[in-house]
């Protein structure tokens, strides 16, 4: 295919515009601080700052199935940051993850003292390490855990990065990379349906942090609520994936998880900030404002 105005790269590559697309102003090629902002603290010992995108998802939800589960130490407060507004590059976020991505996580109870987390799978592992739970013992369903948690890491950012980005974000639809990730996001939901085809979880036969970490990701595209790409991508053949989605909506810890830090959708299902569990009841977004 031959186009007298293709892009042709530079010897050196220099930053003198926006890229384009949704998230155009949040992209830069430098790190750190843009500005003074102090992080809010609450009166738990773990404080979370996040988004509820699929990464900050992994974490709601992985602390709200504690809860479930009965460990009182894990009640947490929950701040929102506003990535489109650049939140992320605040002197207190940044102080907290360097690499200004949401979730960031600080635990004040830790024992050497007040310890920062960044990255979703660190944060699920530090979890899960802390309360016992979500992460078998037993050292081959560990190593199965462990290897299901990575292969999301890995995967994911065709998904969103590449797929997400050119199919919904991008300033111009072009098909080489769109039918280049499209293949590659069936290629993963044909993996991930075949391994839910043998065993209830990815693990097997235990929820464990692995599914928190996959679910707010393929879960959601399996529903069709990622990237509006469902019918696109004929999701509705993967019959376990969807099985496997269905089994973990209807948990209640995963229920209150997508809910939390979420700013867009039914205002009833939008948990700006979190701070005790009587908020699911009295601080919806709805709730809100129908106090105004």
């Amino acid at each position: 295919m031959s186009d007298d105005s293709a892009y042709v790269p530079p010897k050196v590559w220099t930053w003198d515009a926006e890229s384009g697309g949704k998230f155009s102003k949040i992209n830069r090629p430098l790190s750190g601080a843009t500005h003074e902002k102090e992080l809010p603290v609450g009166e738990h010992a773990l404080q979370l700052y996040s988004l509820a995108t699929p990464n900050g998802v992994k974490v709601t939800v992985m602390l709200e199935e504690l809860l479930e589960a009965g460990h009182t130490e894990a009640e947490y407060d929950a701040w929102l940051i506003n990535i489109g507004e650049g939140d992320q590059f605040g002197s207190g976020f940044v102080a907290l993850n360097p690499n200004s991505k949401i979730p960031a996580l600080l635990d004040r109870g830790a024992p050497g003292g007040p310890q920062r987390l960044f990255e979703s799978g660190s944060i699920l592992v530090y979890l899960a390490e802390k309360f016992g739970a979500f992460l078998p013992t037993d050292p081959a369903k560990r190593a199965e855990t462990f290897s299901w948690l990575f292969w999301q890491m890995g995967a994911a950012p065709y998904l969103g990065g590449g797929f997400g980005h050119f199919y919904a974000y991008a300033p111009e639809k072009l098909q080489y990379p769109i039918d280049r990730f499209a293949m590659e996001v069936k290629r993963q939901l044909d993996v991930l349906d075949k391994r839910l085809a043998e065993h209830e979880f990815l693990a097997g036969d235990e929820y464990t942090i692995a599914d928190m970490a996959v679910w707010p990701w393929y879960g959601a595209l399996a529903r069709g609520l990622l990237y509006d790409a469902g019918e696109f991508l004929s999701v509705h053949e993967y019959e376990h994936v969807n099985r496997w989605t269905a089994a973990i909506m209807a948990r209640p810890g995963a229920k209150r998880g997508r809910m939390v830090n979420r700013a867009w959708g039914d205002p009833a299902s939008q948990l700006r900030e979190r701070h005790a569990a009587s908020d699911f009841e009295t601080r919806t977004q709805d709730k809100l404002e129908a106090e105004k």
